[in-house]
């Protein structure tokens, strides 16, 4: 995969070394140390420079990232593909439940980097797989994947300070009180188990969760969900936690009357692009087989002000 970024210095970037002013940019150290290692990867008024080259107003960096190899353990499948978005940095790919995210034991050749790993050899392009809010197997909807080191450390550090909003919905059996709220309950691993997490307010890592209550029908609820942080099965436990547990969870709730699979869907994206800063936003319609009962008030945005927070149960 190959990326060109250009950009001009300003008067107020006069002076900076090329190392410093792309780590202002978001580049990582990491991501710096391989760029030395790409041919004429910095490149100032179209001449090569090291990083430490002295930057002047008006100087025109050009940065070329050289990416030739891709993920060797991803065997390249043939599946189906829904990219509702694809630019030089960034994909959004709509995942269908009952596909992983990364290959693992039983699952090695059907997950979405499998996928990816086809459509772009089929294009005669390396591809490294780099995901950066991963969806567990049977959830389905919107997911990003960076197309290079660069998007992948500046997307994956707003990650984890929170900076791309992530809303899911989700059908619970009952109509969850409050009808809308925050849970605020910290999550750890089950003991005994290598799968399962639980809410631990002793040890557990902090996990937030706002909800809202969309509509009810027929003794169910649709509920829309925002991530604060992106705990393992976050939604799953918390709401489980709550009262009220998603339909068709075999793992923490096998309620299979309607769903054979958590009703869990990622329904919205929102963040800032990591290289041209434009604010976007993706959005996937709710799948058929969560459409059971025919939801009728799906409007975006599916989500009032914060509302109070709520840890139930806690000590």
């Amino acid at each position: 995969m190959n990326r060109t970024l250009t950009y001009q210095v300003t008067e107020e970037e006069d002076g900076l070394r090329v190392e410093q002013y792309l780590r202002r940019l978001g580049f990582s150290r990491q991501n710096l140390v391989e760029l030395k290692k790409m041919p004429e990867s910095i490149l100032v008024n179209n001449i090569w420079h090291h990083l430490n080259h002295p930057l002047s107003a008006g100087d025109e960096l050009t940065v070329h990232i050289h990416e030739m190899t891709s993920s060797k353990k991803i065997p390249p499948t043939p599946l189906p593909l829904d990219i509702i978005f694809e630019d030089e940095d960034l994909l959004v790919v709509n995942k269908p439940a009952g596909m992983p995210t990364h290959p693992s034991q039983g699952n090695y050749y059907n997950s979405l980097a499998n996928a990816l790993a086809w459509h772009y050899g089929q294009k005669g392009e390396a591809f490294v797989f780099r995901c950066t809010n991963r969806l567990d197997r049977d959830t389905s909807g919107l997911t990003v994947i960076a197309k290079h080191m660069v998007s992948s450390n500046i997307l994956s550090r707003m990650a984890r300070h929170h900076e791309i909003e992530r809303t899911y919905l989700a059908i619970v059996r009952g109509r969850p009180i409050p009808e809308n709220g925050t849970i605020d309950a910290p999550l750890s691993r089950k003991p005994g188990s290598i799968i399962e997490r639980t809410v631990d307010f002793a040890h557990g890592e902090r996990a937030v969760t706002h909800y809202h209550t969309v509509e009810e029908k027929n003794g169910h609820s649709l509920v829309s969900l925002r991530l604060e942080t992106g705990r393992t099965h976050q939604i799953r436990i918390h709401m489980k936690h709550l009262g009220y547990p998603l339909i068709g969870d075999y793992l923490y709730n096998p309620d299979m009357e309607y769903m054979t699979r958590q009703a869990l869907h990622s329904a919205r994206l929102c963040f800032t692009h990591p290289v041209n800063g434009r604010r976007v936003e993706f959005s996937s319609p709710l799948p058929k087989d969560m459409d059971v009962f025919g939801w009728e008030n799906i409007k975006w945005p599916v989500f009032p002000s914060i509302p109070n927070r709520i840890s139930p149960d806690d000590p």
